[in-house]
């Protein structure tokens, strides 16, 4: 039931979709105010950005919050060289998912692989990774798992170590993956603008309506009639 309660809210959400520099880029909005932002690989249809942003009580747009994809840069706008360096040394936390894993990524560990230990805790329902130097604790929930209230299966877990960067994977459960099958299903539905050169590009800090919305009202391309 949590997997249909799911999807119905996704097909029932305001969608509206961009094709730009090889990515199908949608955006949900929801009820309750709150939007999600997705970008897929043209060809791959790949997930590589999930996005959320929710208005504070006063009504004012916040920050988009990334889930999936390459984090924002700390203060980024205007860092100094020396404000770069720093933070190129420390860790950096990102998931980026493939077809059969959710799969994160954490950069500027330079440990050997017997010095982490990744496992699930139950209680919390979470994945923890600490280092027995004692030198790196993290823990983080898999909200696609939270969403469809599933278990989380320690035999799932798996994680490898290359080139200073912990890779850590869970296979997704077949209620996931059938999941997102539908979806795809439902966002070949939703009608999509094109763009190529450029003008609808996001910026975290963007208060005005959201350039997917735009680019429809727009009406870049003639939208084919339905059959």
């Amino acid at each position: 039931m949590a997997v249909t309660g799911w999807l119905e809210s996704l097909r029932t959400a305001e969608k509206t979709a961009l094709l730009q520099d090889g990515r199908r880029k949608v955006h949900y909005l929801f009820p309750d105010g709150k939007e999600m932002a997705e970008e897929y690989d043209e060809k791959s249809g790949e997930l590589l950005v999930r996005k959320w942003r929710v208005k504070s009580a006063l009504g004012a747009l916040g920050q988009w919050q990334i889930e999936v994809g390459e984090p924002a840069l700390p203060g980024a706008g205007s860092p100094g060289p020396e404000f770069i360096k720093e933070n190129n040394a420390n860790p950096i936390f990102m998931r980026k998912d493939t077809k059969m894993n959710f799969q994160w990524r954490i950069r500027n560990l330079p440990y050997p692989k017997d010095v982490y230990s990744v496992c699930v805790d139950h209680k919390e329902r979470c994945i923890v990774v600490r280092t027995t130097n004692k030198k790196y604790y993290k823990k983080f929930s898999i909200p696609d798992l939270d969403r469809h209230q599933l278990p989380l299966d320690e035999s799932s877990l798996s994680f490898a170590h290359a080139n200073c960067t912990l890779i850590i994977s869970y296979q997704k459960p077949k209620e996931i993956l059938v999941a997102e099958a539908e979806l795809q299903k439902e966002l070949k539905k939703v009608k999509t603008a094109h763009s190529s050169d450029g003008d609808y590009v996001e910026t975290e800090a963007q208060s005005a309506p959201h350039p997917y919305h735009r680019a429809k009202k727009r009406q870049l391309v003639r939208e084919p009639k339905s059959v």
